[in-house]
């Protein structure tokens, strides 16, 4: 597949709420893995989290993109064209600093990416314009460099209606990825293996309290059985 993840982490997820533009709201109950991605092909990077199938985080970094610490642990960052700032609680102040260190690298990383494209567009501007057949029908253009706009995002009329909960169709490139599917797959693994240890728990609990329940009712009868005698 021709998006593959390069750098993993784990953190707290959260956004901003749209209606107050101050606090944070949580979009994840736990700390969830977030990922820097890669498109060999369309020279994109990408921050991807996924809690379940949902997907919380799905930002394309451009150029004009800026992460901020604004703790030891936290830091964040604003998706224009998400429409909205994403949030990330660290467990050390050592994975926010590695975060922002891949950010930053990326981030430089676009912006040359994105140059190259822009000089390759001037290159083949003129013959494209001088011959209407053959190859040369098609040349670089943004869409086919950086991908089409409903790739990279949901139309401008869709982010000025509800927040999107689940960006699907944005989702739908990385997760057919293999690599993600084995990782979905072991966390499932886990969770089952977590839900088994808890329910063989429950079932000792309730064995425990109905041998005490049964010793509090023979306590009970011995009690008045010598109430009885002392009456």
């Amino acid at each position: 597949f021709r998006e593959q993840p390069i750098f993993s982490t784990r953190a707290h997820v959260f956004q901003i709420d749209p209606n107050t533009k101050k606090n944070w709201v949580p979009t994840s109950k736990h700390a969830v893995t977030v990922s820097y991605f890669y498109d060999s092909t369309r020279n994109v990077y990408r921050i991807i989290s996924l809690d379940g199938s949902k997907a919380i985080i799905n930002s394309t970094i451009t150029p004009n993109m800026t992460f901020t610490k604004t703790s030891q642990k936290f830091g964040q960052w604003a998706d224009s064209r998400a429409n909205t700032v994403y949030g990330l609680g660290f467990s050390s102040e050592h994975h926010l600093s590695k975060f922002a260190e891949k950010f930053q690298e990326f981030k430089e990383a676009a912006r040359l990416a994105k140059e190259k494209s822009q000089e390759k567009m001037e290159l083949t501007s003129t013959p494209s314009q001088e011959s209407a057949g053959g190859d040369i029908q098609s040349p670089l253009t943004p869409e086919s460099i950086n991908g089409t706009d409903d790739e990279r995002v949901m139309p401008e009329v869709t982010q000025n209606s509800e927040p999107r909960a689940e960006p699907t169709q944005n989702a739908l490139p990385f997760t057919h990825s293999s690599t993600i599917s084995k990782h979905w797959e072991a966390e499932l693994a886990t969770l089952k293996g977590n839900n088994a240890k808890l329910t063989a728990a429950l079932l000792e609990s309730t064995a425990n309290v109905k041998q005490w329940k049964q010793q509090l009712a023979a306590y009970q009868e011995e009690a008045e059985r010598l109430h009885k005698r002392v009456s």
